[in-house]
């Protein structure tokens, strides 16, 4: 099975992650995580878990002040993902990258809308309904979650579009005595020019003959179809999955498949916000289950393969110097949700006794979240994104409230039940291999009968 998976399988998959698409959006899409970061501080502020608060903090002033600075950097993460997208693209060709990704900015906010309608609204008792448009405007909802999927699609673009134009040499080449600064804003300006004259006239044609913009038909087409697709069951095993399943050979899974699920899921969260913004988070009303908070709190938190509960096994109840000794170096980590040490340490890589527990838990607490979501017994997440370092309960609070930091409760401690009977029986070999290794070996008894002054 190894071997198969080692030579059959993997190597496919690897050479998809490997392509310069894959690999741009899973670089570009590290741009906007310090932002959405600091987004998320100021959104709990201005969102605060207590209601009492919030209200306190709405009357006096402060909780539109600090929704501003969340609207201004939460709010925008696609126009820094489509930046980071070309970018990373055009960086990795080995070229000057800042023009691609400010272009790439340039050819999204093209393909948007440049007017704002008002939702038909009841004016008098009468019924008599008014409406009102805009024109001349950046509507800020396409640059956040709704326009996520554009940002991807223009980021590979424009990143391999520059590029090709780099590569070809179509670029106007000033002399040397010209500062470098200089030289390339002129080294852009053609690429830059035949890129945007492209954008321009598909936004014609969406215009003009479909009464629509680009990023409004692919968000209708094919972004909201995908975000569906993702939440449900379907999306609950690639994210509980595939990062383990990866994990188990070697292969950095978290990366790999957040690479590829972050942008749907952190739609997903922008979705759930503005309906917590609004008051309306119910299922009911459109909310999503798979979001990135369901993929941070409840599939990978303490680690891939949620390991919580054999770290609690090695501190505890392990009697092998190995566990005990690696089990007292990763409970702090495993608090902040890193378990590498235990991952290669231990190891869990290629150990076919922890295989079970390792690829089974993430799926039991997935399928388990899934399901109390779903028939309501906890509320779905609220859309604020928590740091994947922030420890668990904590974590649970912020994006689900009492109801949410419970439940991780729980499924912390079933991580216990599951990883028990496996830790147990590895650390017997573990114990076994160490007591075994304090005998002298036959050689050695051998050479002591030899010379017994030795």
């Amino acid at each position: 099975m190894n071997n198969f998976i080692n030579e059959k399988l993997l190597p496919p998959v690897m050479k998809f992650v490997n392509t310069k698409a894959v690999t741009a959006i899973k670089n570009g899409m590290l741009y906007p995580i310090p932002f959405i970061v600091i987004g998320a501080v100021f959104l709990i502020l201005g969102q605060f878990p207590i209601q009492g608060v919030q209200d306190y903090l709405n009357e006096i002033g402060l909780g539109p002040i600090f929704m501003q600075a969340n609207n201004a950097s939460f709010g925008i993460m696609a126009l820094f993902a489509v930046f980071g997208i070309a970018y990373s693209w055009v960086r990795d060709e080995g070229h000057d990258a800042v023009p691609a990704g400010m272009l790439a900015i340039v050819v999204d906010i093209i393909l948007q809308p440049d007017t704002v309608k008002s939702v038909t609204s009841i004016a008098n008792p009468e019924r008599v309904s008014t409406a009102w448009q805009v024109s001349g405007v950046i509507d800020k909802a396409w640059l956040g979650g709704k326009g996520m999927i554009v940002a991807i699609i223009v980021g590979l673009l424009v990143g391999w579009s520059y590029s090709w134009f780099m590569k070809k040499g179509f670029t106007i080449k000033l002399p040397e005595q010209v500062p470098a600064n200089v030289a390339a804003s002129f080294t852009a300006l053609i690429p830059g020019a035949a890129i945007v004259t492209v954008a321009t006239a598909i936004y014609g044609i969406f215009k003009l003959g479909f009464n629509t913009t680009m990023v409004e038909w692919i968000y209708a087409k094919i972004q909201t179809p995908l975000q569906h697709a993702t939440d449900g069951p379907l999306g609950v095993v690639v994210v509980a999955f595939l990062p383990v399943f990866l994990w188990f050979f070697g292969v950095h899974g978290a990366t790999i498949v957040g690479g590829i699920m972050t942008p749907l899921l952190l739609a997903n969260n922008a979705d759930n916000l503005a309906l917590y913004k609004a008051g309306k988070l119910t299922l009911d009303n459109g909310a999503h289950i798979v979001t990135q908070a369901f993929m941070d709190q409840f599939i990978t938190v303490t680690g891939s393969g949620m390991t919580i509960g054999l770290v609690i096994f090695m501190l505890v109840r392990a009697k092998s110097v190995q566990m005990k000794t690696l089990g007292k170096l990763e409970i702090v980590p495993a608090l902040f949700n890193i378990n590498e040490p235990i991952l290669f340490g231990l190891p869990l890589v290629l150990n076919p006794l922890l295989a079970i527990p390792f690829i089974l838990t993430p799926l039991v607490s997935g399928f388990a979240t899934y399901a109390v979501i779903a028939m309501g017994i906890i509320p779905p997440f609220n859309g604020m994104y928590v740091p994947w370092t922030t420890p668990a309960i904590v974590s649970g609070l912020i994006v689900g409230g009492w109801q949410g930091a419970l439940w991780q409760a729980v499924m912390l401690v079933m991580t216990g039940f599951m990883y028990y009977p496996f830790a147990r029986k590895y650390d017997k070999v573990l114990l076994a291999e160490e007591q075994g290794d304090a005998q002298p070996s036959a050689a050695d008894i051998e050479k002591l009968e030899e010379n017994p002054a030795n």
